[in-house]
């Protein structure tokens, strides 16, 4: 392992622990979702894309989106699936039956961060043979205790078969079902280990975004994994550059949304940043943001942004050098 990369290991064990020891004020503790609490009926499976060159789908209800897509072509049926995200372990056995109706192993799956919702599909793909691809800090996350402050709990390391077996942290591309793939990190954003993944193809144009957008709820910075409320800001203009205005956004959660919705993201974060830093400068704490209003313009189509904003303001302050003028 490359020293920087081991530093900086050694630094966010230290971070994530500091972290966790400090009290999160107000509410947030109660109304922190814990992504195994209510698990649907088994899953169902949309159909996103189906050409002569492509098959490409997206499941619901495992957890997360989970995007799946096999080799066929017009001239031959399908030998191996790739999969994005592979829902939560409650959901693992439901969702293999699901994938299994295509009878072809799950050669590829990516996470797209280390969270449990996108985690669930590892140990069976490994065990199967398959690769997992991430981000190397989302491998360093899952191979340890990970405290999530805002989530109130710890999750413990995958076993060591699950962890990703192909990390990078720079873009790259790879070929399957006939058509090039890209994927790449998204730096410090929901967590500094986010990734994207791109089916460019022109018959399918999807961008698969993780929990960088959400829907219906607001995006969350974990800054117990790095991430903060100015990287998901620059995360989201990244996908907007790489997104065309046919392009498929497929979120982490939530039905497929539109280069529109993402730029809407793009705005109402841009806006909130700067209303927060405003009120910061003038030390509000977090409670006294949500009673002025911080976002109100916005709590129509986002919802409760008791956590978005208590989140933020703590990842602000992580971050209180690159803001500045807070003190």
């Amino acid at each position: 392992m490359p020293a920087l990369v081991r530093e900086r290991r050694d630094f966010l064990q230290l971070l994530i622990a500091t972290a966790a020891g400090v009290p999160f004020a107000g509410r947030v503790a109660a109304q922190a979702v814990r992504v195994d609490d209510a698990i649907p009926r088994g899953v169902f499976q949309q159909q996103l894309f189906g050409t002569e060159r492509n098959n490409v789908s997206v499941i619901r209800g495992a957890g997360g989106n989970v995007v799946v897509a096999t080799d066929a072509t017009w001239l031959n049926a399908a030998t191996s699936t790739l999969v994005v995200n592979g829902g939560t372990s409650a959901h693992a056995t439901n969702l293999l039956g699901t994938l299994s109706a295509g009878r072809t192993p799950i050669k590829y799956l990516f996470n797209t961060d280390w969270h449990p919702e996108n985690t669930g599909l590892n140990l069976a793909v490994a065990e199967a043979g398959g690769q997992i691809l991430a981000h190397e800090f989302t491998k360093q996350y899952l191979s340890i205790d990970r405290p999530v402050e805002w989530r109130n709990r710890t999750y413990k390391p995958l076993p060591a078969k699950a962890l990703p077996t192909k990390t990078f942290t720079k873009a790259g591309s790879m070929d399957f079902g006939g058509q090039t793939i890209e994927y790449g990190p998204l730096g410090q954003a929901h967590t500094d280990g986010d990734i994207y993944v791109f089916f460019r193809d022109r018959d399918t144009n999807a961008l698969v975004v993780g929990d960088i957008m959400t829907v219906g709820k607001y995006p969350i910075a974990d800054y117990s994994s790095g991430g903060w409320l100015g990287g998901l800001i620059t995360a989201t203009k990244t996908l907007l550059d790489l997104a065309g205005p046919d392009t498929t956004i497929i979120p982490g959660d939530g039905p497929l949304q539109k280069r529109s919705d993402l730029q809407a993201q793009y705005d109402m974060l841009s806006a909130s940043r700067d209303a927060f830093v405003k009120m910061m400068r003038q030390g509000m704490s977090a409670e006294e943001m949500l009673t002025a209003g911080a976002t109100k313009a916005f709590d129509a189509r986002w919802g409760n942004p008791e956590l978005f904003v208590k989140t933020s303001y703590r990842s602000l302050w992580l971050h209180v050098r690159e803001v500045g003028g807070i003190v």
